[in-house]
């Protein structure tokens, strides 16, 4: 085996359980992360069954995750007159092996950061080093990076293969697919906060209310204070807009002030729900626009495959984003195990992936599971007495059983798989 390191663009989510992975199939990595210290920065995500049994795998273990956030229990869909569309249990209640977690995204960085610290040593992740670029070696030997450093300076680091798992502005992609369109903006602009507040229906419970086109999302991350009561609730707030003019702020996330975007939803209040007192409730609030790129033909450059965003950044409407990171990190060890550590294997990763995760995406930007709410919409502008005699039990469940198809965590499919990685399974040395 090369016994030169894989290196791994980006200290994020995905670049992680890369580097985690790795060390678990003994595989040398360094990961090079571009800001110079990191922090829990994000807001909440959910990670899926799929993804769980993988962080399982790695021993992350329902201890450590309870610490950062909790087991959802429930999925459930509102219309625009606050009345239930559709509900389905999630997790562990749904019948899986493994819980869904609802989570703070910078808790979970910060978890596989301590976790890639404690096995792998202090130098295995190296700040401040933004990968630029890369050359891959002649005849398939290795591959060299391109960095600069944070005081300036310009290095070119040796390793085996390059894994860019740099986030949405990857810098690999950008060498990979030079003319790759522009970021994609909808026309959806997305408004995030974090309130506290007392959880409802089963205390862990992801509600979506409104349209495709305006909605609320929220759902506890945390458990309930025991003196208050109230948990963190994290909430997205979302309008679609003409996107003719693309996006115009010059600013991918911003801070903003509640009242410059309230007036959306001021009289969404359902008595079981305020959302105007929700929104209001944060300390802080800031606006992205909803964005992702159009799918590439392939992830993979001879010794050189992408991760995560960099490969497949995709709209949150299924909330499968960052479970992907982590299924992709479990792939490509599992291709390794089988081809070695070598362009072969990032092939094979290559072809596992890419094709079917390039159409999830393609599905995230037509709503997701949130489809159904625009079917609602078409049918009686989400105001209704009976759902049933809107859109029958059967149709809505044939929608969403097509959702989690695709995205990869069918509860029996999933359920009945073995292991993407053999336990104890190692790549053979030469």
């Amino acid at each position: 085996m090369d016994r030169r390191p894989v290196l791994i663009a980006g200290g994020g989510i995905g670049g992680l359980s890369v580097a985690l992975t790795l060390h678990q199939i003994g595989v040398p990595c360094l990961v090079l992360e571009s800001v110079r210290d990191l922090k829990p920065l994000g807001v909440g995500i959910n990670l899926q069954p799929n993804a769980v049994r993988e962080l399982y795998e790695l021993s992350i273990g329902p201890e450590q995750l309870d610490a950062i956030g909790l087991q959802t229990k429930e999925f459930v869909l509102v219309g625009l007159n606050g009345k239930e569309v559709y509900s389905e249990p999630r997790g562990a209640r749904a019948g899986y092996h493994w819980p869904q977690y609802s989570v703070h995204r910078g808790g979970l960085q910060m978890l596989l950061y301590q976790a890639v610290v404690e096995r792998l040593g202090t130098g295995a992740v190296r700040t401040g080093m933004a990968v630029t670029g890369y050359r891959n070696a002649p005849g398939g030997r290795g591959v060299q990076v391109l960095v600069e450093a944070h005081d300036g300076e310009r290095l070119e680091i040796e390793g085996s293969l390059l894994i860019g798992a740099d986030g949405l502005h990857s810098a690999v992609r950008a060498q990979m697919h030079p003319r790759q369109p522009p970021i994609q903006w909808g026309g959806a602009i997305m408004w995030r906060g974090v309130t506290p507040g007392l959880p409802i229906r089963t205390g862990a419970s992801f509600v979506g209310l409104g349209t495709h086109r305006h909605r609320v999302v929220f759902y506890p991350i945390s458990n309930p204070d025991p003196a208050t009561g109230l948990a963190a609730i994290n909430w997205i707030a979302e309008i679609t807009v003409d996107n003719s003019g693309g996006w115009t702020t010059g600013d991918w996330n911003r801070q903003v002030e509640i009242e410059s975007f309230i007036q959306h939803f001021e009289d969404w209040n359902y008595g079981w729900l305020d959302v105007p007192a929700m929104l209001r409730g944060a300390d802080a609030v800031f606006e992205y626009p909803m964005i992702d790129r159009d799918p590439v033909p392939t992830w993979v450059d001879g010794n050189v495959a992408l991760l995560g965003d960099a490969a497949h950044v995709m709209y949150p409407t299924g909330s499968n984003g960052a479970s992907q990171a982590v299924i992709d990190a479990r792939v490509l060890g599992a291709a390794m195990l089988e081809h070695g550590v070598t362009g072969a294997a990032l092939q094979a990763y290559d072809a596992r992936l890419c094709a079917e995760i390039s159409a999830v995406v393609l599905r995230n930007r037509g709503a997701g599971p949130f489809g159904l709410l625009n079917l609602l919409d078409e049918r009686c502008r989400g105001v209704f007495d009976d759902i049933d005699a809107v859109i029958p039990a059967a149709e809505r469940e044939a929608f969403m059983s097509r959702y989690r198809a695709a995205a990869g965590f069918a509860m029996e499919t999933l359920n009945g798989a073995p292991p993407i990685v053999a336990p104890g399974a190692r790549v053979r040395g030469d």
